[in-house]
């Protein structure tokens, strides 16, 4: 196999950064307006519940609609362009809710705001941007900007609202898209050869295969349960916290120590489910904690504390499956397959968010905040007994090794030598990359077997 330093190199860390950056700065703007529009939607004309949970949600109809053919164009026109946009349209989108005194300007805002799908130009430039052995963890660490711009969100959010407004909020996420444009086009390094990633983009070939294996269709049913879930309780929880006795101007505090203890609290969770390969069991309990919470916040709260253990419940179980299900995911693609896979699942992801938004603006309208919590406990129910039969996740890693030349020149004997080493479950070789995407179980796995199969003729 051949041996490359896998330390970054200074495009590549420029690289990553830049567009981490870009990634999370972008879910940020759409972040933030969860705790605080139900709160601050009666100064809007025309307001509803079931309005309000439209404007939360919108954006993900818009996102799932695009994410892929912005994916695309990229292939076509330029990653940086689409790029640059999906951030203007993302601005554009922003100003209109900003400038917006009715409920309808804000979802047409906020469908502005998910038509900037570019999520998939992003992580295609990125996988331009570095080199295969160290591609997984650059794409973690994107992942990673999530998981921090979610919980900085819900800090920044309600703040901003109680020292500028609602209308803030939105001209916050205008000024960071375009400091942002700043960034794409001035820190991240100029975009070199387009390539087609299997590991990152989606592949037509393989979509029939990974949409109907029973499997995958578990996880991407687990994101959509769980970001509609999310989405909907956002229609109520800002009016709970109000009940409570916690100023509009002191939400931001109490998500930020919410957020902080589920974190903590699901650190030794994670640690189990991947150093003790229990990762199954830790997604039901993950689930369970959501039914369980989601159903105590439906019931009446005396005393008050009872919100604030319920709501920790909850981001616990949250937090444990944003880590573990693309985890899950990772493990169960085939080899070749993973862009393709990721590409299912987040479109479920904002599919989950728009119905989310719609279903809790539904039961909020019809039926008050606790039909908002009973309704998504009783979906969160039937979701856990959709996994319990879910077979646990083989200890597999994904891997990409170049071709050499002469390689190149015998591909099937070169599969059948793959195929034999001890610890490769799945070989995927693709001659127009150059490249070999395996599926390999490291704790079986002969490395010594495969780095002499894989290693260049000597000269």
């Amino acid at each position: 196999m051949r041996k490359v330093s896998a330390l970054l190199l200074a495009s590549e860390r420029r690289a990553i950064s830049g567009l981490a950056g870009l990634y999370a700065s972008r879910m940020l703007g759409l972040f933030m307006v969860l705790p605080v529009l139900a709160l601050y939607a009666d100064t809007l004309e025309g307001s509803t519940p079931l309005l309000v949970g439209v404007a939360l949600g919108i954006y993900g109809l818009t996102q799932a609609t695009l994410q892929i053919p912005f994916g695309l164009l990229s292939d076509r026109i330029g990653r940086k362009r689409v790029i640059a946009m999906g951030l203007l349209i993302f601005a554009l989108g922003s100003v209109v809710a900003a400038l917006s005194d009715t409920i309808i300007g804000v979802i047409a805002g906020r469908a502005l705001q998910g038509g900037g799908a570019v999520a998939a130009a992003i992580m295609a430039l990125l996988a331009d941007q570095t080199r295969e052995e160290v591609r997984t963890a650059a794409m973690a660490t994107i992942g990673l900007s999530i998981g921090v711009s979610f919980a900085i969100a819900m800090v920044l959010g309600p703040w901003l609202a109680a020292w500028a407004g609602l209308a803030g909020v939105f001209w916050f996420t205008a000024l960071l898209t375009l400091v942002g444009l700043l960034v794409l086009w001035r820190w991240v390094p100029a975009a070199p050869r387009r390539r087609r990633h299997r590991d990152v983009g989606m592949d037509r070939q393989q979509f029939k295969s990974v949409i109907t294996r029973p499997d995958l269709w578990r996880l991407d049913m687990s994101i959509f349960a769980l970001h509609l879930v999310l989405m909907a309780i956002f229609v109520a929880v800002p009016f709970r916290l109000l009940n409570a006795g916690v100023a509009i101007e002191y939400h931001g505090l109490a998500y930020l120590g919410i957020m902080a203890l589920s974190f903590v609290a699901m650190v030794p969770l994670i640690i189990v489910a991947e150093k003790q390969q229990r990762m199954r069991l830790m997604c039901l309990v993950a689930i369970g904690a959501i039914v369980m919470s989601l159903a105590g916040l439906g019931l009446p709260l005396s005393p008050s504390y009872w919100l604030f253990v319920w709501l920790f419940v909850f981001f616990t179980g949250f937090n444990l499956l944003e880590a573990t299900l693309p985890s899950m995911l990772s493990k169960l693609a085939p080899a070749g397959a993973k862009g393709t896979a990721m590409g299912v699942y987040s479109t479920s992801q904002f599919l989950g968010a728009f119905l989310g938004g719609t279903l809790g603006g539904l039961l909020a309208h019809y039926g008050g905040l606790n039909a908002v919590f009973i309704g998504c406990a009783g979906l969160a129910l039937c979701w856990w007994i959709a996994m319990w039969r879910m077979p646990a996740p083989p200890p597999l890693s994904s891997e990409v090794v170049a071709l050499h030349e002469t390689q190149a020149d015998a591909l099937d004997l070169l599969m059948e030598h793959l195929a034999e080493v001890v610890g490769v479950e799945d070989v995927m070789v693709v001659p127009e990359e150059r490249l070999v995407y395996l599926k390999v179980n490291r704790q079986q796995l002969d490395q010594a077997a495969l780095n002499k199969l894989m290693a260049p003729p000597k000269s």
